[in-house]
């Protein structure tokens, strides 16, 4: 059963309470890749311009390189920078509260276009938020519905997730905080598909036992294929899934992820051999240190013993 504590010192968080996931619905919008695949919709190695739509200019690619595909976008070796042209300038005054939230739709289709990828596609690991938020987009043209729609529909109904949401104003939501000040919901309409999702502890779990459980049909070969590992991370024995950070500890798998917005920190991690799954949610924002996030990783790899 999760339990939780308010930041706030007010009445205790339930199960139900919703918290902003940030990195970790890079998870999410893997498994969407994976579900929209193994249905058909889509080829993993399609290039991204097939996906694009109707009169946005895809990145430029360095002569006789290969094109950008959907794979290279969720396993960050599309060559995309980080952060896409275009957004510094209106995030920096809202550095500390709401980055991304001029950032909108018109605006990733401009900067889309005034890219150039940095390396040739599949060669080189580099973390993009500006990847797996594309990849988001391109899921939703190819599906023909917003982002949040075709996630709720593929992912969310299909695995009982009741309070997993992208909307920003959702009800029984944690007040996020950042050094103690509550800080406004976060907001990322252009590339929802890397930190837009909002879960409960609850969800989490039930999405975690999914991967642990994966069942038949679509949705059961999408859960075991994003945990396949796709590549080695440079200097480092850890793997790449799709998105899904891979590490051997002791002769067991531990698949991970952790995310933050401004105010909130989130966890995610399993062990398929031992069916063991740990999510940890706070609504504040991440330290320097990292401490959360350390201390959920060892919580996970102490019950993997």
């Amino acid at each position: 059963m999760p339990r939780a504590a308010r930041h706030d010192g007010a009445a205790p968080c339930t199960p139900d309470t919703v918290f902003e996931l940030g990195s970790v619905t890079k998870t999410f919008t893997a498994l969407l890749l994976a579900t929209m695949a193994a249905r058909g919709e889509l080829v993993l190695t399609d290039p991204i311009e097939r996906r694009l739509p109707r009169h946005w200019r895809p990145p430029a690619v360095p002569a006789g390189g290969p094109p950008v595909t959907l794979l290279h976008l969720a396993t960050h070796t599309s060559g995309l920078p980080r952060l896409p042209p275009g957004l510094l300038g209106t995030a920096l005054p809202a550095f500390f509260s709401n980055p991304y939230a001029a950032y909108g739709d018109q605006r990733l289709r401009a900067g889309l276009a005034r890219t150039t990828v940095r390396h040739r596609p599949g060669s080189r690991f580099a973390y993009s938020n500006f990847g797996v938020g594309l990849l988001g987009r391109l899921l939703a043209e190819t599906g023909g519905a917003t982002y949040a729609e075709l996630l709720a529909d593929r992912v969310g109904r299909p695995l009982g997730l009741r309070s997993t949401t992208c909307g920003p104003d959702t009800p029984d939501r944690a007040v996020d905080h950042r050094r103690g000040h509550p800080l406004p919901p976060w907001r990322i309409p252009g590339l929802p598909g890397a930190g837009a999702v909002r879960s409960s502890g609850a969800d989490l779990l039930r999405y975690l036992q999914g991967h642990l459980d994966p069942g038949d049909g679509a949705l059961g070969s999408a859960l075991r294929d994003v945990q396949r590992p796709r590549l080695r991370l440079p200097r480092s024995a850890d793997r790449l899934g799709l998105v899904w950070n891979h590490r051997r500890v002791a002769g067991r798998d531990l698949l991970f992820h952790s995310g933050a917005t401004r105010g909130f920190t989130a966890f995610v991690g399993l062990c398929p051999q031992t069916g063991t799954a740990v999510g940890a949610l706070a609504n504040c924002g991440p330290s320097l240190d990292g401490r959360f996030v350390q201390q959920a990783y060892e919580i996970l790899k102490t019950l993997t013993r």
